[in-house]
This record gives structure tokens, C-alpha cells and sequence, in this order.
């Protein structure tokens, strides 16, 4: 496929983008930097201007699309990460402007370019817990797409509107438009550098409902959305299927979770960020998980 990819020089983007490659798709990153991985295309852009996002939306990805003679090629799909990636990187009011109209330009270009599937980038945060003020409890564990996103913060917030914005997009056009709840992204260095603080100190993981999501197995869920034709708008948690901790499900659940009510029967090493919707709709087959890169998993 051909394929935009906006946000691609970002750290869950560069992996996805990666492997897109690997999977034979084309790919135009769309970004304030390059992507400096070969094979791909760029064009810096800013997803704010409009007149930036209709224009690269139909233009050449590079100069070999020229030989033909037979015009701009269209974009089969078009994958949005870019974004301010968290609070606390710019203002408030700036993060939650960018993201929110970012979003908004980049569908209502693509669907004027005659785009029919679109997959964005929303957030674990959606569902309040991670950048609460003090500590919240999710309403039920494990955390599925029906959980309500109720967030406090900016970010959060404006992936919620992005939500809303996507589902009448879709309501409008009828194209595929597909939104993935991305939890905490690791990177394949990370579990080394990181998980064996995250083993030591496990509240360190409360924020994040002590889920994640290997980046290449990002990309994995990026590539089923594009493969996955006909389900108009749905929403789907991004997660690996076991927690980030060396504590067990039960042990997690006695010492963080009392009284939150869990709603079936888990795993000892099951994920309280379900990722049950993408695996039955998608596909999706996570083929990563920490205990695989540590030498021992059960000591910091």
C-alpha cells in the first residue's frame, strides 16, 4: 500500500514506519524532521496548517513517482501519530490546540483525497488514570474499550475530542477509521535499561495500569488496521499481553487494585490493559513480551 505516515520520526513512529517497510508498503513520513531510515520518503509539514495537510495529501511521494507521466498517485491509507506526546512538553492550551486541529485537518484532508482507511493515534490516557491528579482506580479491571474516558488533563483530553471527531468523520464519509488506545511504548533497548527498575519498584507502573506495548508489536497492529478492511469506526487497545512487572496478576491486584471489581478470571501474568478487541477483529498477535530480553526476570 501507499501510505502517509504522519509523526513517523517519533518513538513509536520510526518503529512502525519500520516495519510497514518490512511489510512491503510504501511509506511518505509527514513530520517536522525526517525519518532518517532507508526506504522511506519525507516531507516536513505541519499538521496545524491545513493547506499543509491537503497539499502533501496529494502529492508526490518522491521522484520516481514521475516516470510514469500519469499524475500524483493517491495515498491507499493514511496513518496519524503525529501529536504532542504528553503533558508537560508545551503549554496546555498548545498541546490540546495541536492535537485536536492536527487531527482534524489530517482526516478531512484524507477523506477529500479520496483516502478510505485512516488509522490515528489515541491514548491509555483517555481512561483518566495515567496523568490524574493524585491516584485513580480504573472503574474495572482488566480495562476494555467500553471503560469510560473521563481524563483531567490536556493531552488526554484532546484524544478524547479526536475520538469524537473520527467517529463523525466516518459517520460522514462511511471510510474505515480506526483509533488505537497506544499503551506505554517500549522500545527493544528499554527492557534492559529499564524493566529492572520497573521489577523493583512496581508502583512506578500504577500510571500506566503496569501495561505496554513493544514497538514493534506497534507495528504489527498498525499493519493488521491497514489489512483489516470494513469495520467503519472502532476504537482498540494497544497492549502486549502480559503486565511489566514480575509480580503476578493476583499479587498486583491484592497490593493496588482492592476493591475495583475484575470483571472474568485472568492469567497469573495477564494484562489489565485487554487487548482481547484487536486480537478478534484484527488479528493482531503480539509477538514480543520483556521476559524474552532479560536474563533474569525475576530479580531488578
Amino acid at each position: 500500500m501507499r501510505v502517509l505516515f504522519t509523526g513517523g520520526a517519533g518513538k513509536a513512529g520510526r518503529h512502525a514506519v519500520a516495519y510497514l517497510l518490512a511489510q512491503g508498503h510504501r511509506v511518505l513520513n509527514v513530520d517536522k524532521v525526517p525519518l532518517d531510515m532507508p526506504g522511506v520518503d519525507n516531507r516536513i509539514a505541519d499538521i496545524t496548517d491545513p493547506g499543509h495537510m491537503h497539499d502533501v495529501m496529494q502529492s508526490y511521494a518522491n521522484f520516481d513517482e514521475l516516470r510514469p507521466g500519469t499524475g500524483v498517485p493517491a495515498f491507499d491509507a493514511v496513518v496519524h501519530f503525529a501529536a504532542v506526546p504528553r503533558i508537560l512538553v508545551t503549554g496546555d492550551n498548545e498541546c490540546y490546540r495541536t492535537n485536536v486541529m492536527g487531527t482534524y485537518n489530517i482526516i478531512d484532508a484524507a477523506l477529500k483525497a479520496g483516502v478510505r482507511k485512516i488509522i490515528f493515534a489515541s491514548s491509555e490516557t483517555t481512561y483518566g488514570v495515567c496523568f490524574w491528579d493524585g491516584e485513580k482506580k480504573p472503574d474495572y479491571l482488566p480495562i476494555d474499550e467500553a471503560h469510560p474516558t473521563v481524563p483531567m488533563d490536556s493531552y488526554a483530553m484532546s484524544k478524547v475530542v479526536n475520538e469524537a471527531t473520527a467517529r463523525s468523520f466516518q459517520a460522514r464519509s462511511g471510510a474505515d477509521i480506526y483509533g488505537l488506545r497506544i499503551n506505554n511504548v517500549i522500545e527493544p533497548h528499554e527492557y534492559k535499561s529499564d524493566f529492572p527498575g520497573y521489577i523493583a519498584n512496581p508502583e512506578t507502573r500504577l500510571r500506566n495500569i503496569f501495561a505496554y506495548i513493544d514497538a514493534r508489536d506497534l507495528g504489527q497492529m498498525v499493519d493488521r488496521c491497514l489489512k483489516t478492511d470494513g469495520l467503519g469506526f472502532e476504537v482498540f487497545n494497544v497492549s502486549n499481553d502480559d503486565h511489566s512487572v514480575a509480580d503476578s496478576t493476583p499479587e498486583l491486584l491484592a497490593r493496588f487494585y482492592e476493591g475495583v471489581p475484575v470483571t472474568r478470571e485472568m492469567g497469573s501474568t495477564e494484562t489489565f490493559y485487554s487487548n482481547e478487541k484487536a486480537k478478534r477483529l484484527l488479528g493482531f498477535a503480539p509477538q514480543h513480551h520483556w521476559r524474552m530480553y532479560l536474563d533474569d526476570p525475576t530479580r531488578a
